[in-house]
């Protein structure tokens, strides 16, 4: 092989030497870059988690708070209602409980549904006070505690969504079947209206 040759290929692989060269530097620089991102994604997602764990605490507090407190002031012998949040398919699910006396059940397990219906209605008070932006402050309902038995159960429920109703600035507007006397209805609603039907036509009666 000639000299010219020689230096011919001289020149190209030095050619290939800055090639590779440069090569290196880029993926230096971009395993650098990766490095950086990994570090800033690992201290988002940890930052995502302490903010979900924060978020799960206060929506436990709220929710078990304001149901416990609506059982509490129905029922002699209450349940209270834990929340658990569990992880499954990768989502975190909400698991509700009546726990009384160290024991657990679901709550559709217990032995009254009257509990699930005071419970039921707390919950939908507790999820709207935590809305934000909050919609409207009125819940309709029909006949939200239909299974709720005993009179003084049914007297102590008209004074809790009384109570409720203005401790939240919540308006609730309900059906509501006569299980007490009429005087402790009108004592605990702000305003009663009265349907009745006569041949095929709704009538309502302010009283």
């Amino acid at each position: 092989m000639d000299l010219k040759s020689l230096r011919t290929q001289l020149q190209k692989l030095q050619g290939s030497r800055v090639t590779i060269e440069q090569y290196i530097d880029e993926t230096r620089t971009r395993l650098q870059q990766q490095k950086r991102s990994l570090r800033y994604h690992t201290q988002a997602r940890e930052i995502v988690r302490e903010v979900g764990r924060k978020t799960q605490e206060q929506l436990r507090y709220h929710i078990s708070d304001i149901t416990s407190l609506a059982l509490v002031s129905i029922f002699d012998d209450p349940y209270e209602l834990t929340v658990d949040f569990t992880e499954r398919r990768n989502q975190t699910e909400c698991d509700l409980w009546f726990e009384r006396n160290g024991y657990r059940i679901r709550p559709l397990e217990a032995a009254g549904l009257g509990s699930v219906d005071v419970a039921g209605f707390a919950l939908r008070v507790a999820s709207w006070s935590m809305k934000r932006p909050r919609t409207r402050n009125v819940l309709l309902m029909d006949e939200p505690f239909k299974h709720l038995k005993g009179l003084e159960e049914n007297l102590r429920v008209i004074q809790m969504v009384k109570e409720l109703s203005k401790h939240m600035g919540l308006q609730v507007i309900m059906v509501h079947d006569e299980r007490v006397p009429f005087e402790e209805i009108e004592r605990g609603a702000d305003r009663i209206f009265r349907t009745s039907q006569y041949k095929g036509k709704t009538k309502i009666e302010t009283l």
